[in-house]
């Protein structure tokens, strides 16, 4: 007699291949659609957040300022390097027409640079105070070779005014006040020369005249003033008209002047005058 045969396990049903891979498909699908909605903000295009609250903007500084650049000293001598031959030179200008002649002729300061900077208050009895002029030179290059042309021919002014003195060929210029002179009577007057601080209103502006020289270099550089008003500290960036002044050194430079007489430009030699 045989033992009874043991019955048989009935075979499971596996589900098909394709419907498994579109499962797992629809599954990552899935996945990767909530983390995307749970996380709006990590997207690519958000913005940044902001450093300050929307919708503010800064203070008006409390005073005006504004600059001449094309200045020459005692309103006749000033030395402009111009790459050009002479005969494509237009005649010296009158000192109020200046800029326009120099951005005519592309011309750059040559040795020395005059920069006025009038700073008016806005308010008549709240005083800002100016505290220090800074000279920064963001470039430093050889000078230009190019000629050099004189605005005058034997110009001299009875009045220096004081000023801030400015060595560009230093590592590390610095604005130091100067006494100016007066001879425009019968003695020679000194006019004392003011440091910092300053003090300006709406009624009492302030000028600051600043010379700056060079021999050495083809260098642009741009001035920054610290003031103080109401609380309030800061420092302006002055700039010519958004850019760094631009003063390059002359020495070795053929130098010109103009002959009137002629309507020419002859050289410092024929005229009897010394670079």
């Amino acid at each position: 007699m045989t033992a009874p045969e043991a019955p048989r396990a009935r075979p499971r049903r596996g589900a098909p291949a394709p419907l498994l891979v579109a499962a797992a498909v629809a599954l990552v699908v899935l996945a990767l659609a909530a983390a995307l909605l749970g996380h709006p903000t990590r997207t690519a295009s958000a913005p940044a957040p902001a450093s300050t609250a929307p919708g503010r903007t800064a203070a008006p500084l409390p005073f005006t300022w504004s600059i001449g650049s094309q200045l020459w000293e005692g309103g006749c001598g000033h030395t402009y390097l111009v790459n050009r031959a002479p005969r494509a030179v237009a005649p010296p200008p009158v000192a109020a027409d200046s800029g326009a002649w120099a951005g005519t002729n592309g011309a750059v300061h040559g040795g020395e640079a005059l920069v006025r900077i009038t700073v008016q208050g806005r308010s008549p009895s709240d005083a800002v105070v100016l505290h220090a002029l800074h000279v920064r030179v963001v470039d430093r290059a050889a000078p230009l070779p190019w000629n050099a042309y004189r605005m005058d021919n034997g110009c001299g002014g009875a009045v220096t005014p004081r000023h801030f003195a400015v060595d560009l060929d230093r590592p590390r210029p610095l604005a130091r006040p100067v006494d100016g002179l007066d001879a425009s009577g019968a003695e020679v007057r000194k006019i004392p020369a003011v440091s910092f601080p300053y003090k300006v209103t709406s009624s009492d502006p302030e000028e600051l005249l600043v010379s700056a020289r060079t021999a050495g270099c083809d260098c642009r550089w741009y001035l920054e003033l610290e003031w103080s008003a109401g609380g309030r500290t800061g420092t302006v960036r002055i700039t010519d008209g958004g850019k760094p002044f631009r003063t390059s050194g002359t020495r070795g430079r053929p130098a010109y002047v103009h002959d009137s007489a002629e309507g020419r430009w002859i050289t410092d030699s024929d005229s009897g005058q010394t670079g």
